[in-house]
């Protein structure tokens, strides 16, 4: 599948384009504002074969691709009608439904999402131009350096107007006017001020001098009132002044506004946040790098991370940042685990192929998604490898007071970055071996194929209690119902070539959005397998069904399974037959895609499948044709 038949389908499957408000993009998720959230079809959209995992968290739809999801988000945008950023205008669902802490950290998140290129861009020349100077390759004094530091600051210190223009793009207003006012507070003639040994006031009102470079918190908040005043004075002007009066009384209510009250109250916020943890840092710098390290998969799990990057920013211009260096400890566990489970695994080529192209991206890029929701979440047993090998990194790091000054993804291109350098490899380099010895040891190599055990499963239909069919037991056609709800997935499309190849029989596959089965027909249990994952039914007419729950669901020796008939039983059609516990089977690694076969092919002129994509139990699957 290529990024833009992905593309179509991940539209296809949150609703369509009608139900998309708007879309951005970070490092490695879409972001989907949804008109309603329920049209979109989570268990679908995770078991496309690009997308990692589906969150929503924050009033966001938030569908996670990897390291190709600038690639996806531009067919997107360039094959379908949507809406780049978050509207403010358009009343949804979500945004009634979503309390004020979910807004901010929305807010936020979709503010700096469409920064992080530049910030991870200019980052990497900052890491770049330390190399150099470590390796003496470059004269900090001459010109060379001059340029490419430039290069590389210019973006943090004019970061206002950008947090400006983004922040006001988020909230649907001139995002020109909100950069425009940061602008104001960097210029020249007020940045002057700062060294004005006199009486500074505005209009008599005393000013609170601060120094806006690198800053983000006071556009953050400026922004978030300079938008309903656009929209309130915009109401009340006539259409002819409308161009240049709503931007002139925005820029002029804002840039004192701003200088006098929400400059000042955001410096103290960001302050008050980095005394607490330079407080905790003093009070007990394990405890601290622990805690931090320990928390920061989970906040990335739920997608709120973004939100703590104002705060580190901020943390640059006040002596350096620790949070990031610390945060760097659970990136590096990650990694770890990821080489671990790799050198670990000898059998499962998927697994092993995954590790491999995970660990890659995790060290040259920072970039650790794939791990986090293609490995840990999916085996739950990895969690506590990477909470014990990030804490014991983040403590050492934290002992060091490793800090950093710019905005860097932590790999170990950018090693550089951070000082002291020697304290942050030893931190790093701790979680990093930590989490690659507990992969190998108590690691996964996922499902192990048992392969003639699963063969004689699959076949075990075929071969009990089969009773010969005569001519009247079937009519011209016969229709079978949905043996459980879900979306229809023709047979050839299933992972298992046993299955795919059509030897067991025609039918189709259901992915389940309900773990029950039910009996399609009036008709007699044939086989039910004591690992309870497959049954076996006859129809009155003589028709022979297999519903196999799930692949290779065998191995888990009937954990998740409940059935409620025995071989032998008589059924009749919508009668409960077997529960299972979908996440469960999931969470254990396998795939609960459920082959509905006819294994009696041979003896009808076809097997048509329904026209439609989704089934609801009871209603048509397939027609027999004798």
């Amino acid at each position: 599948m290529d990024n833009k038949q992905l593309g179509d389908k991940i539209i296809e499957l949150v609703g369509g384009e009608e139900n998309v408000n708007s879309l951005v993009h970070c490092a490695t998720r879409l972001r989907f504002k949804l008109d309603d959230s329920s049209k979109a079809d989570d268990e679908a959209l995770k078991e496309l074969p690009d997308v990692l995992t589906v969150v929503e968290k924050g009033g966001q739809y938030q569908v996670v691709v990897g390291n190709k999801v600038g690639k996806v988000y531009s067919e997107i945008m360039d094959n379908h009608t949507i809406h780049s950023g978050e509207s403010a205008d358009k009343s949804t669902s979500n945004a009634k439904n979503t309390g004020i802490v979910a807004k901010v950290f929305e807010y936020i998140s979709g503010t700096f999402s469409p920064l992080i290129p530049a910030l991870a861009g200019a980052g990497m020349i900052k890491a770049l131009l330390a190399v150099l100077d470590m390796l003496n390759l470059i004269n900090i004094e001459g010109s060379t350096y001059s340029v490419l530091n430039a290069a590389s600051s210019g973006l943090f210190y004019f970061l206002p107007i950008f947090v400006g223009i983004s922040a006001a793009r988020k909230l649907n207003v001139n995002p020109f006017v909100g950069g425009t006012i940061a602008a104001g507070l960097l210029d020249p003639n007020f940045t002057a001020l700062l060294t004005s040994t006199g009486k500074v006031d505005f209009m008599g009102i005393p000013l609170v001098m601060s120094d806006y470079a690198s800053t983000v918190f006071p556009m953050l908040i400026a922004i978030a009132l300079y938008a309903p005043l656009e929209k309130f004075v915009k109401k009340f002007t006539p259409d002819t002044i409308q161009l240049f009066f709503v931007p002139m009384i925005g820029i002029l209510v804002m840039v004192p506004l701003t200088a006098l009250v929400f400059g000042p109250f955001s410096q103290y916020l960001s302050t008050g946040i980095a005394s607490v943890i330079t407080f905790l840092l003093v009070l007990s710098p394990v405890l601290t790098g622990i805690l931090i390290s320990a928390a920061w998969p989970f906040l990335v799990i739920l997608g709120v991370h973004w939100g703590i990057v104002p705060v580190m920013i901020d943390n640059y211009a006040r002596g350096g940042d620790v949070i990031g260096p610390i945060t760097a400890a659970a990136v590096f566990a990650q990694i770890g685990i990821a080489f671990g489970i790799f050198l670990r695994t000898k059998n499962n080529k998927e697994l092993r192929s995954l590790s491999f192209a995970a660990t890659l991206s995790g060290i040259f890029a920072g970039v650790t998604e794939p791990i986090l929701y293609g490995l840990i979440l999916r085996y739950k047993k990895l969690m506590p490898l990477l909470l014990v090998s990030g804490a014991v990194g983040g403590a050492i790091i934290a002992l060091f007071d490793v800090r950093v000054y710019a905005f860097v993804f932590p790999g170990f291109l950018t090693i550089p970055a951070f000082t002291p350098t020697l304290g942050y490899i030893f931190g790093i380099g701790a979680s990093f071996v930590l989490a690659t010895i507990l992969a190998v040891i108590f690691g996964t190599e996922g499902k192990k194929k048992a392969v003639e055990t699963e063969a004689e499963t699959k076949a075990a239909m075929a071969t009990e209690g089969s009773p010969t069919i005569t001519d009247n037991q079937v009519k011209e056609t016969v229709e079978l119902s949905a043996p459980l709800a879900g979306e229809m997935i023709p047979l050839e499309d299933v992972d298992d070539p046993v299955f795919s190849s059509g030897a067991m029989g025609n039918g189709v596959a259901i992915e389940p959005s309900e773990g029950i089965v039910i009996a399609p027909f009036d008709g007699k249990v044939a086989t039910l397998f004591p690992t309870k994952h497959a049954i076996g039914l006859i129809s009155d007419a003589g028709v022979e069904v297999l519903i196999h729950i799930g692949l290779d669901t065998v191995q888990l020796k009937g954990k998740h399974y409940e059935s409620f008939v025995e071989a032998g039983d008589t059924v009749k059609k919508g009668q409960k037959l077997i529960e299972f516990n979908i996440a469960g089977i999931q969470e254990d690694g396998y795939k609960t895609t459920t082959p509905v076969i006819i294994t009696n092919t041979a003896d009808y002129l076809d097997v048509l499948p329904t026209a439609s994509r989704y089934v609801d139990a009871e209603s048509n699957l397939l027609t027999v044709v004798k």
